[in-house]
């Protein structure tokens, strides 16, 4: 029996990682009832480009399935933007597939152990408070404005990129919205937010409880864990403070500013939580390659970002020019190469 996982929505409700670990817990589910009843069950996974729809690096998402879930094979989606680096040349495609089969062989060869009681407490725990973080956020009144003004969301039905509209219906609500659009203007501005949002709060509330020793355990032995860890670190680390500064200085209502400061503050105290698990002093401290990939692209998507924000500047006061909205379309395709995991 084949089943469909979908990462989009349960993200964009509740954030990263409660989402996870709800499919997490999902999984192991239906793999109990596929059990008792002789049925082999074969795991479809819906996975997004981005962090916030469960991408990531091919050998982490497999690894980290729940033990059994991977019995030999799996489906997965590889999503349009994806493609590209994962295919286009045959030595790459190749790397891509041997990822697969060896990650595929070793999650069916020696499964991880099964997490303890006590470690799935603790994630019950995490999740609970990350989405009450999460959600309250989103729930206050200042966001959607805020999200207006300060990402090119209302602008990105410009690109005629998918099949699908942006939003599902003309209502300009949240709820309205797809999930990649949400994740992909907030990637546009560098600060990523429904990647970390609620993460802050989650992490720290156990480190103040005093389980940092038990986090460190769960990092250590626990792949699930490990994977989300890593995959919060890598997004923390395309986060750019200064770049989300410059839009809300550009883009945003001054009575606004307050909460775009909040959101920063929050992403501040989601990196110094964080390594605080990993007991790093700085991002991607075990990762030089990913760091120095970071490092190199930086530059190039930084000027890109003055660009757009100028760009949607001129364009809301009303300078009706095909030449800004070209331009804004090539600076919205530039920074979305760059930062990569996009959509």
């Amino acid at each position: 029996q084949e089943v469909m996982i979908g990462y989009s929505d349960s993200g964009k409700d509740a954030g990263t990682l409660p989402a996870a670990w709800e499919l997490v817990r999902a999984q192991a589910a239906m793999l109990e009832v596929a059990k008792r009843h002789g049925v082999t069950l074969t795991l479809f996974h819906g996975r997004g480009g981005t962090v916030g729809r469960g991408g990531g690096p091919i050998a982490l998402s497999i690894l980290s399935q729940p033990p059994g879930s991977v019995a030999g094979g799996l489906r997965v989606t590889v999503q349009g933007e994806s493609i590209d680096a994962a295919f286009a040349l045959p030595e790459i495609a190749q790397q891509t597939l041997d990822l697969y089969a060896s990650s595929t062989l070793e999650a069916t060869l020696a499964p991880a152990a099964a997490p303890s009681p006590a470690w799935r407490a603790r994630m019950d725990r995490l999740a609970e408070r990350s989405a009450a973080s999460y959600r309250q956020v989103l729930e206050e009144p200042e966001f959607m404005p805020y999200f207006n003004a300060a990402t090119p969301e209302q602008e990105l039905g410009l690109l005629n990129i998918g099949s699908r509209p942006a939003r599902r219906s003309r209502e300009g609500g949240l709820t309205s919205l797809r999930a990649i659009p949400w994740i992909f203007a907030w990637t546009q501005t560098r600060l990523n937010l429904p990647s970390w949002l609620g993460a802050q709060a989650a992490l720290r509330e156990s480190i103040d409880e005093g389980a940092l020793p038990e986090l460190h355990d769960m990092l250590l032995h626990w792949p699930f864990f490990a994977a989300l860890v890593d995959l919060l670190e890598m997004v923390l680390a395309k986060c750019d403070v200064a770049t989300a500064r410059g839009y809300d200085e550009m883009l945003v209502p001054a009575q606004l500013h307050p909460f775009g400061t909040k959101l920063r503050d929050a992403l501040g105290v989601t990196r110094q939580a964080l390594l605080a698990v990993k007991g790093a002093g700085d991002l991607l401290e075990s990762n030089t390659t990913l760091k120095w990939s970071i490092d190199v692209r930086n530059p190039y998507i930084d000027p890109l970002n003055v660009l757009q924000a100028e760009l949607l500047r001129r364009l809301r006061a009303g300078h009706n020019d095909e030449r800004l909205v070209d331009a804004l379309i090539i600076t919205i395709n530039g920074i979305a190469a760059g930062m990569r995991n996009t959509g």
